[in-house]
């Protein structure tokens, strides 16, 4: 097992350094971006104010992070294999560096024209990219958890737009016995549960994925190219908790327009059934070990809202947008990676 205390983080230099500071601001670009996500569809139909929202996206996040690296780490342990950089740690961690920093590119361009891209895969495009031009080929992939990505893509979408449609479908049925008017405070409190779940799943998997990073970075630093026992220690925990709470109380208005008032028009009930239809999909995607995209689990629950009421209730134009962002990630992401690692090899020679 590593040795694992704050000191250890550091022990590789200066490129340690900015390692590990790159993690920390891709923690919190992450909490900055897909904090919204949680609760766009609370906000927008005024079950919570944004105040509120955001405060309780907040906490709950803090929460998912900590309570599932404690329970289940099998998401962390995916994205630690995703890829390799070798076993020069000089290159390593300068691949590690470029990684980081493609990804902080990648993910506030997309912040700015706010598009709700997804930063799980652009950590994975970003690393393998990276990768990819220290070896000049896939040798340095990690075949197996790249199929748990590949697959994670696939199952999120079904499963989040499926229980989507279900969902929301079986509420229906239920309030037509009661006026819709009548259970709207129900709903309002109960939507409201839903987004705290929704924000702890976000914190449970995409705190995972950095957990993952940040342990990779360690084993960089000290020269070790084996994993031995896997350990993430409490530190770790509180402190990837903590930057991600933090970047998710500075989420901004844009993507919350982008993920639920254009899309599609929700209503209390209809809210309710999207943030629990992601959530599920999210603590599904979790025990199963798959790094899979809240953003996407979140945006397919709402398309399946919106389409059992009929496929002109969903703005098709937005969510092909966004398809094609998330099609975009993985070679943009990776080929930016590619070619910053590049530079940085140049600049370390």
């Amino acid at each position: 097992m590593l040795p694992f205390d704050i000191k250890s983080a550091f022990q590789g230099g200066p490129l340690s350094v900015i390692a590990m500071l790159l993690i920390t601001a891709v923690i919190f670009v992450n909490g900055w971006t897909d904090a919204p996500n949680a609760i766009a569809t609370c906000i927008s139909t005024r079950s919570l104010t944004p105040a509120k929202g955001i405060l309780l996206a907040s906490f709950m996040n803090f929460a998912g992070v900590f309570i599932m690296s404690v329970i289940n780490r099998s998401v962390a342990e995916t994205v630690f294999g995703i890829a390799s950089f070798g076993d020069d740690s000089k290159v390593a961690i300068a691949a590690l560096c470029a990684a980081l920093f493609s990804i902080v590119i990648w993910a506030v361009v997309a912040w700015f024209f706010g598009i709700p891209t997804s930063e799980s895969h652009a950590l994975i495009a970003g690393i393998t990219g990276a990768s990819f031009a220290v070896f000049g080929s896939f040798d340095g992939i990690g075949t197996a958890e790249w199929k748990k990505v590949l697959f994670g893509i696939v199952l999120s979408v079904f499963v989040g737009f499926s229980l989507g449609f279900i969902i929301v479908s079986i509420t229906r049925i239920i309030i037509r016995r009661f006026s819709l008017k009548g259970t709207s405070g129900a709903f309002a409190f109960l939507q409201a549960l839903s987004s705290a779940f929704m924000a702890f799943m976000h914190g449970a998997q995409d705190g995972q994925k950095f957990i993952g990073v940040f342990i990779l970075g360690v084993y960089i630093a000290g020269g070790r190219t084996h994993t031995g026992e896997f350990h993430i220690p409490l530190w770790l925990m509180v402190f990837t908790a903590l930057i991600m709470s933090f970047g998710t109380a500075t989420g901004g208005y844009r993507i919350i327009k982008s993920v639920s008032m254009d899309m599609v028009r929700l209503k209390a009930y209809q809210g309710f059934s999207a943030d629990l239809a992601g959530s599920v999909s999210l603590l599904l995607s979790s025990f199963a070990g798959l790094p899979v995209s809240t953003t996407q689990a979140k945006t397919a629950a709402i398309m399946g809202v919106g389409a059992s009421k009929g496929l002109r209730f969903v703005n098709w134009r937005i969510a092909g947008n966004m398809l094609v962002t998330w099609l975009l990630t993985f070679p943009g992401c990776a080929f930016i990676s590619y070619l910053v690692t590049k530079l940085f090899f140049i600049l370390i020679s």
